[in-house]
């Protein structure tokens, strides 16, 4: 919905504004295009508003200058078409009015609408745009920092007008820097396509594009930290006054103070996004980035020419030779033969393969309607089922296992000097420490394990780090005391030795629990 009180270009919707274009795919859109520059020829000499006679001494100056201008044939129609296009606007002059009855036709007056004068430069920047303006800017940035340096300045001086003309600035040339890397790397993807056919045109330009890259990307460099601290130092003085500044030196005649205002705040985002953005990647950050792939992009270019001429035939060769191929061979079936042989195409390969669930489809219903089979790609392109492949690879992780392994030689050292503590000091008249007690149970598990009965000629014994535990029936209660409490054992006493020290000799009856406990690798 328009705004009903928006006027001028303001008031033109979109259709009216697609409209503005329609001279171009008019029948006569070159005579058209040239009625727009004797218009704007006009203006460049301060005339505004052109009579009929006069629209049609311009086009007779236009075609003296330049051969290819087209005439149109009914220059009021043509005025008209555009007038309904809403490229030029037409009023009456009564001033030139002799008598009654030539007030009463009134003569046409035609100028340039704002939307119209702007749809026919945009038309005119296309025609005349030209490699040079795909060149990525290095000279800014200096620029961009001084302004960020003197916007600082103003910023604290409280200069209004210093404030908006700096960030006037700062915005045309981020916008014109961010269109300029546009329409380069857009250049190199179509510079990348016509290395096919037209090899010799990216090999006269290499040199000069590695080198105007690299440079771009040697300054951008250089000066992104630079820009990032001026353009911190900029918030630094309070942006909010800043921005409020700015807005309140804003000429725009036909925006509130609060549209201004926001429309600044989101130049300043835009800004901030660039050089001082607190996420990193900045744009700044991402434009390097992009350069140093399009460097790589043009490298695997120059490569890929090269390999090409080395061989002796271009790929233009190539296809030059098989369309000739093709065209001298006697039949079809050869043709067809050919054109397997070269594309590596055959005819389609038919599988069959059972549903993972059959019943959950009726087989009543039709091939269009059941769900489809999902079939490896292995199996569509050589016929045999997909293996699971190569087991992957173990991950060894050295750091760990080193650690591991110094943790488990500790413990063991700690769990042998506990045993041989254990052996020396006995397990009663005193309290055994944590490492005495960990061993002592380890060692009274294993002797339990063994599940020999308690007899008075049958002892249960288990060994490990280097002591041997025996087990005999006792009459009442024996009691070890540890760091974590009492340990009673009911009709068993307890004796911890070392293995190789005197003792009395196990019976051929005696029970082991276990070998002695060693360190796993």
């Amino acid at each position: 919905m328009s705004d009903p009180v928006a006027f001028g270009i303001d008031a033109f919707t979109l259709d009216d504004r697609m409209r503005l274009f329609h001279f171009l795919a008019a029948e006569k859109r070159t005579s058209y295009l040239w009625l727009l520059r004797a218009f704007d020829r006009a203006r460049a000499n301060y005339q505004v508003l052109l009579h009929t006679p006069d629209v049609a001494v311009h086009l007779e100056e236009l075609a003296a200058e330049h051969p290819d201008c087209a005439l149109p044939d009914d220059l009021a129609a043509a005025l008209d078409a555009l007038v309904a296009w809403g490229n030029l606007d037409r009023g009456q002059d009564a001033a030139r009015a002799a008598t009654v009855q030539e007030y009463r036709n009134r003569h046409s007056v035609y100028q340039l609408t704002d939307a119209g004068y702007r749809a026919y430069r945009a038309v005119e920047q296309v025609l005349a745009a030209r490699l040079d303006d795909a060149t990525l800017s290095r000279l800014v940035f200096p620029d961009i920092l001084a302004d960020l340096r003197a916007l600082v300045t103003a910023a604290a001086m409280g200069d209004a007008e210093e404030v908006y003309r700096k960030l006037t600035r700062l915005d045309r040339a981020l916008t014109d820097m961010a269109e300029r890397a546009a329409r380069f790397y857009l250049l190199l993807g179509e510079l990348g396509r016509s290395t096919d056919h037209r090899a010799e045109v990216f090999l006269h330009h290499k040199d000069a594009l590695l080198a105007h890259m690299r440079e771009f990307h040697s300054e951008l460099l250089r000066y992104s930290p630079r820009l990032r601290a001026a353009t911190h130092a900029v918030a630094a003085t309070g942006v909010e006054r800043l921005l409020e500044m700015a807005a309140e030196a804003d000429d725009r005649l036909f925006r509130t103070p609060a549209e201004r205002l926001a429309d600044w705040q989101h130049r300043w985002a835009g800004l901030v996004a660039w050089f001082g953005a607190s996420q990193p990647p900045a744009e700044a950050d991402r434009l390097q980035q992009a350069t140093v792939a399009a460097i790589g992009d043009v490298l695997a270019m120059l490569r890929r020419v090269t390999e090409a001429r080395r061989g002796g035939v271009s790929r233009e060769s190539q296809l030059r030779h098989l369309a000739a191929w093709f065209a001298a061979l006697p039949s079809d079936d050869t043709a067809h033969a050919l054109y397997d042989a070269t594309f590596a195409l055959r005819t389609p390969r038919h599988l069959g393969i059972a549903h993972d669930d059959p019943e959950a489809i009726p087989t009543r219903r039709t091939w269009w309607e059941a769900p489809a089979v999902e079939v490896s790609r292995t199996l569509v392109e050589t016929g045999k089922p997909g293996s699971p492949g190569r087991p992957a690879a173990v991950q060894r992780n050295e750091g760990a296992r080193r650690r591991l392994r110094e943790q488990q030689v500790a413990d063991a050292g700690e769990r042998r000097a506990a045993a041989a503590a254990l052996a020396t000091g006995g397990a009663h008249g005193r309290v055994l420490s944590e490492p005495e007690t960990v061993v002592l149970l380890a060692l009274l598990d294993r002797a339990l394990g063994a599940r020999a009965p308690l007899r008075a000629a049958v002892r249960a014994a288990g060994s490990a780090y280097g002591v041997r535990l025996e087990l005999s029936p006792c009459t009442g209660t024996s009691t070890v005391r540890t760091v974590r409490g009492l340990l009673h054992l009911d009709g068993v006493q307890l004796a911890v030795r070392p293995l190789a020290g005197p003792g009395p000799r196990p019976l051929a009856r005696d029970v082991v629990g276990s070998e002695p406990v060693g360190v796993g690798s």
